[in-house]
């Protein structure tokens, strides 16, 4: 089966890598990715600050508008694509999945901010104005000391933090931190389950609470119900697998275990507005 959506490695894109870590200035790594517009994966976090053009660029389907001092995050597995227009300038920073595991206590550590949330509306947004002098700073500072390795994995965490700290106006869940900690638990169990798991009672029953308090809990936070999160994460896959490969349509019904093909197609033309064949002739 031959791949549509290549998966891109670290070191194919990356310069200076330094034990699993590169940051690099945008024009730059432009200039030697310049043929990197098709869609794609990474293998790699993937973050890119904007600090200069404009035009489009996708994750997961979802197109967002280039501006200035917009920067987005992502995780390994997600597809995206761009489309630049003018001169681009900025920071990229790629750094493999393993990076921070041996450094920190909790191996899972960086998954408590929202923005590796897996989520596409929260992993871009725009930075305040009063943080962007330091980033930038930070930043420059990266490039001069990516060799120091540890250095490097304490000014990154000290970048998320202050991003994480400049969205907590927004964030229903500021200092909740139980209820913080269901979501995520209830994220990261939908990404190992969801092709078997479809209930929100399965999945309240996982975390020890009632259906109604996980129900609740999305409604408060991500504006829909617990059982939209897991369909949506499950519409997400199917949209992955019409592009990534020329998976016939049963094929992609039985990876996500769908009962037959016609009840596939349901689902997806109920969540997308158009069925499987439509949506990969419109991406592929």
């Amino acid at each position: 089966m031959s791949s549509k959506v290549p998966v891109i490695e670290q070191c194919a894109v990356s310069e200076r890598v330094q034990q699993g870590v590169m940051v690099e200035d945008l024009a730059s790594y432009l200039a030697r990715n310049r043929n990197l517009v098709f869609p794609h994966r990474h293998n790699f976090y993937h973050l890119l600050l904007f600090t200069k053009g404009g035009g489009k660029h996708t994750i997961d389907f979802e197109v967002f508008d280039i501006v200035p001092w917009q920067i987005y995050f992502m995780s390994p597995g997600q597809i995206h694509t761009w489309s630049f227009e003018g001169e681009m300038d900025g920071y990229v920073v790629n750094f493999d999945k393993g990076f921070f595991t041996t450094f920190l206590l909790r191996p899972d550590y960086i998954g408590c901010f929202s923005f590796f949330s897996g989520l596409v509306r929260d992993e871009v947004f725009t930075v305040k104005e009063a943080e962007r002098e330091v980033i930038v700073d930070t930043f420059k500072r990266l490039q001069t000391y990516i060799r120091d390795v540890d250095f490097t994995r304490i000014s990154l965490l000290y970048i998320f933090h202050l991003l994480e700290k400049q969205r907590d106006i927004s964030n229903p869940l500021q200092g909740d931190m139980y209820n913080h900690t269901l979501l995520r638990n209830l994220l990261n169990l939908i990404e190992l389950n969801y092709r078997s798991l479809r209930l929100p009672k399965d999945y309240a029953a996982l975390l020890y609470i009632t259906p109604n308090h996980l129900n609740a809990l999305c409604q408060e936070v991500l504006g829909s119900s617990a059982g939209e999160v897991i369909r949506n994460r499950v519409l997400l896959e199917a949209k992955r697998l019409l592009v990534i490969k020329d998976y016939a349509i049963s094929e992609i019904a039985y990876e996500l275990n769908f009962n037959d093909n016609s009840y596939f197609t349901k689902f997806f033309k109920k969540g997308e507005g158009v069925t499987p064949e439509e949506f990969r002739k419109k991406h592929t």
